[in-house]
């Protein structure tokens, strides 16, 4: 209980302290994972709407494939994310391994089969009530995924908000591809890390109540952005 105490005395002298390397340390995750998750839902968002429209003879398995991706292990994307841009590898030449552009090209592609598979399921659904109206009006494929993924838009920011959890937490690929490098790569997640493997638990507990923190109020500023939860809007 000693250690739990500790951590939350050192959180909070962090944050009434105004601590230099715990604010750039913070700011530094926030931009990496609100990149990567602007990215991923960019991509992952329109190709879950089209899941649900087209039909074609591999679709079962493009489904199938991300249902399975969603639990792709974060280690083994840092792997390969590693090995692609490494000298050796394809794109080696753009020196961006151990950078955070690099941090957030694993967090890409660990979070898109995420957001991907929860837009077509949060989409099916919505598909089977505009299905006839939509045919009658002879819209285009564009019209069909802009106004499916408009009016589902308050059930897209769970899969948003799914993807930016995973995201926040995430530490192996970072590490891997990252290196934790202090004032360049360093995150939230990978100073707990080393944090820990220093012995310094009271200051990895704190830095881990900084990171729930942060993903709360992310969270909660979503919300009420958004709208989310006020009366009539569910």
């Amino acid at each position: 209980m000693s250690d739990i105490w500790e951590g939350l005395r050192a959180a909070a002298w962090l944050l009434i302290s105004f601590d230099a390397d715990l604010w750039e340390i913070t700011l530094r995750s926030l931009r990496v994972t609100l990149t990567a998750l602007l990215i991923a839902c960019v991509i992952a968002m329109p190709l879950g709407a089209l899941l649900v429209l087209r039909r074609f003879w591999a679709r079962r398995f493009v489904i199938a494939l991300l249902n399975s991706l969603m639990g792709l292990p974060p280690v083994v994307v840092g792997l390969i994310v590693y090995l692609m841009l490494s000298r050796s590898g394809p794109f080696g030449v753009l020196n961006l391994l151990f950078t955070p552009t690099a941090m957030v090209i694993a967090q890409v592609i660990i979070i898109t089969p995420l957001i991907a598979s929860i837009t077509h399921q949060a989409l099916r659904e919505l598909w089977s009530e505009y299905h006839d109206l939509l045919i009658s009006l002879n819209t285009s494929i564009f019209q069909r995924v802009r106004t499916l993924l408009w009016d589902g838009r308050r059930t897209l920011l769970t899969a948003a908000l799914a993807g930016f959890g995973r995201a926040i937490g995430e530490v192996g690929a970072i590490m891997v591809v990252g290196g934790n490098i202090d004032n360049a790569t360093r995150v939230l997640t990978t100073a707990i890390a080393l944090e820990t493997g220093k012995g310094d638990f009271a200051m990895a507990l704190g830095l881990g109540m900084v990171l729930i923190g942060l993903a709360v109020t992310v969270n909660l500023a979503i919300h009420w952005l958004t709208g989310t939860e006020r009366a009539g809007r569910w």
